[in-house]
């Protein structure tokens, strides 16, 4: 891998945790897109991430997030509203992803999304995150994990 991809690759992760952070915020203090996208604009951890990365999955996310959280409550085992938040905004960017992202390999968006659940999750956060996206990917990539399978 070169230096450049690694880099590029390294920058989408940290825009995915910036990710979290935001959707986290929408959830708690009910900032609209527009004021979480400007607010972490000003953040100097912007500077490091992939910007128009950061943005257009933020407003994807924001804009879909009603049809995104229908998707959500087919592959969980509760009611929407007890997800942990930062479960929650970790499943509507996975599940963004999946649906929207092809892409982005099935198994890179959940290693990601796993691998956000275990650094701002709890516990198990992880274990619940990579069951839900598992089961999404079966759904909404089909062919590329039958593909996989098969392999």
């Amino acid at each position: 891998m070169s230096k450049a991809s690694s880099k590029g690759t390294g920058a989408r992760t940290r825009a995915r945790e910036l990710l979290v952070q935001a959707l986290y915020q929408k959830q708690i203090a009910g900032h609209s897109c527009s004021e979480l996208l400007a607010q972490f604009h000003e953040q100097v951890a912007y500077e490091r991430v992939d910007k128009g990365f950061f943005d257009e999955q933020l407003s994807a996310i924001c804009s879909a997030e009603e049809q995104l959280e229908t998707t959500i409550d087919g592959l969980i085992d509760r009611p929407l509203d007890q997800l942990d938040p930062v479960e929650r905004g970790i499943l509507l960017i996975g599940t963004y992803e999946l649906e929207s992202r092809i892409d982005i390999p099935y198994k890179v968006v959940i290693n990601e999304c796993v691998n956000l659940a275990k650094r701002f999750g709890s516990v198990d956060g992880h274990k619940y995150v990579n069951a839900c996206l598992d089961v999404a990917a079966k759904s909404l990539r089909e062919n590329e994990v039958q593909a996989n399978a098969g392999g």
